[in-house]
């Protein structure tokens, strides 16, 4: 191992770790870190409200980075918004709230509609795209395999400048799409051999089988790019009273997250953790004021960091 190639990773974990760790009292391990969730918030939490009122939110929250939605905000998407303030304005209410820029979220671009923003995201050191896949969710077995494998070639070319770019081609496991059961999702990661192209994980969209979504996060491992803590609830396609909504929050609804916190610790998960529900109707903050959602995150937050903390 070069010293060009070493990385922080291998040092942790290399003899020499072992030796300085030695030297420094440390006898038995080497340099370790603690592990941690890394969060960051969805811009479409907050509705329609403006990013002048949500980037001072995300501090708050505990997260370090934001992802920019282009739907689900109303009377404009915060997309709409950044485009409206420019590049040079975008970046300086950023930095004077020490937040990034972690992802762009575009599901009406679709899977193959997202070159123009990986030009975007160039500017901001490379980021994650979120979307969706294409095809019929209608398929099983080997014909669902098949378009599976169909879908992935189609996509090569799109990660080739994913990579060029320093980007992260994320396909979410969104119900009604092609990818979406835990097969069409290993399948995918198979047929493409790229860290520039990952799955968005939204348990949501799956059965709520704590013991098959902690190992569905074992089998992505590194293929992991972005994890919605985000349960079924109660769903969230018709209107329900704001308590049986917030069900879908971590922390509030059935599903034991603990399983897969731990599966997340055990991959040394180095992706976003998005702490995640849709309101309706879509297009309005999750709460009625930017204090309380960011409260209502915070809330989940504490649940998940206790769940790691018993890891």
């Amino acid at each position: 191992m070069t010293q060009s190639t070493l990385t922080r990773r291998d040092f942790c974990h290399s003899t020499l770790s072992v030796a300085v760790a030695a030297a420094l009292g440390c006898r038995s391990q080497p340099f370790t870190k603690e592990f941690r969730l890394r969060y960051m918030v969805a811009s479409c939490m907050y509705g329609g409200l403006s990013l002048e009122t949500i980037v001072p939110e995300v501090r708050k929250s505990g997260a370090t980075h934001i992802d920019v939605w282009s739907s689900h905000g109303k009377p404009k998407t915060q997309h709409e918004m950044m485009t409206a303030l420019g590049y040079e304005r975008f970046v300086e209410l950023l930095d004077d709230h020490q937040i990034k820029l972690g992802c762009l979220t575009h599901y009406s671009l679709g899977p193959f509609g997202l070159q123009e923003e990986m030009k975007v995201a160039e500017k901001f050191g490379g980021t994650v795209l979120v979307s969706g896949s294409d095809g019929s969710s209608g398929l099983e077995g080997e014909d669902l395999k098949k378009a599976v494998y169909g879908f992935a070639e189609k996509m090569k070319p799109h990660v080739e400048i994913a990579e060029e770019t320093g980007c992260t081609i994320a396909i979410e496991n969104h119900g009604g799409a092609l990818i979406k059961s835990p097969d069409s999702i290993r399948w995918l990661v198979e047929a493409v051999d790229s860290k520039h192209l990952g799955i968005a994980l939204a348990p949501y969209h799956l059965p709520q089988d704590e013991e098959m979504l902690a190992g569905l996060i074992a089998d992505l491992d590194h293929r992991l790019a972005v994890f919605y803590a985000w349960q079924y609830g109660m769903g969230c396609s018709k209107k329900l009273p704001k308590e049986q909504e917030i069900l879908q929050m971590p922390g509030r609804g059935d599903l034991d997250f603990a399983p897969l916190v731990a599966a997340l610790k055990k991959i040394d998960y180095r992706g976003w953790t998005v702490i995640f529900m849709h309101p309706v109707p879509r297009g309005i903050p999750i709460m009625d004021t930017a204090a309380e959602v960011t409260a209502e995150i915070n809330r989940s937050r504490g649940y998940l960091d206790a769940c790691l903390a018993s890891a």
